[in-house]
């Protein structure tokens, strides 16, 4: 039987780098946008955060999202968007005008857009979107790494259909916004009571 080569893998890094980068993702946290300053990340930057978010899990390599930048001479647009779908539901005047302004938020704006399919063999709907979550938190990492200060977001917007449909194809959701600008200042966990254990070691149930 002939044996194979086993091709290299990535280059390891040095035990001190691994661990300066594994302190830096310890201190990733979301950031909402009235503490993200300009400016916020280019389109280069943009991309090499989501080619990280491609090394997420992937069962069947479906890659079940993407992401879709608003650039600043799009906010407008947007800004019309977002108010007309609070005028639609029938909210007063004053937040018709801050779901207006919700567009302007953050000195970078990205759309998270997923496309889950429920026929797939294999790949059942959660798995494809675990592959959605892991891309997020890819996504933030990289550009936590870069430099940048995140947050992603949601509310009534991104069930909206009309910006539904200016977002995504008919087979698609849009799952959350990505805001992004550099950290007006060092960002801090909220303080919580643990729910659970984070981590544990199983035990069979004796019979």
């Amino acid at each position: 039987m002939t044996m194979q080569a086993v091709p290299p893998g990535p280059d390891p890094l040095p035990a001190s780098a691994g661990q300066d980068l594994l302190h830096l993702l310890g201190q990733r946290f979301s950031t909402g946008p009235k503490y993200l300053a300009a400016p916020g990340p280019t389109m280069e930057a943009w991309m090499r955060a989501a080619r990280v978010a491609e090394r997420a899990p992937d069962h069947g390599a479906l890659r079940p999202f993407r992401f879709v930048i608003v650039g600043d001479d799009q906010r407008l647009a947007l800004s019309e968007l977002f108010a007309q779908g609070a005028l639609e539901r029938g909210q007063p005047p004053d937040d018709v005008e801050r779901a207006r302004a919700r567009a302007f938020n953050g000195p970078g704006l990205a759309a998270l857009v997923a496309r889950i399919c429920p026929d797939v063999p294999d790949v059942p709907v959660h798995e494809q979107w675990m592959c959605v979550g892991a891309g997020l938190m890819n996504f933030l990492n990289a550009l936590h790494v870069m430099g940048f200060a995140a947050k992603s977001l949601s509310g009534l917007s991104v069930s909206d259909e009309a910006i539904k449909a200016a977002f995504c194809d008919s087979d698609e959701s849009l799952a959350c916004w990505i805001v992004a600008g550099r950290p007006r200042e060092p960002a801090h966990p909220r303080q919580r009571e643990p729910v659970a254990p984070l981590l544990e070691t199983w035990r069979p149930t004796k019979a």
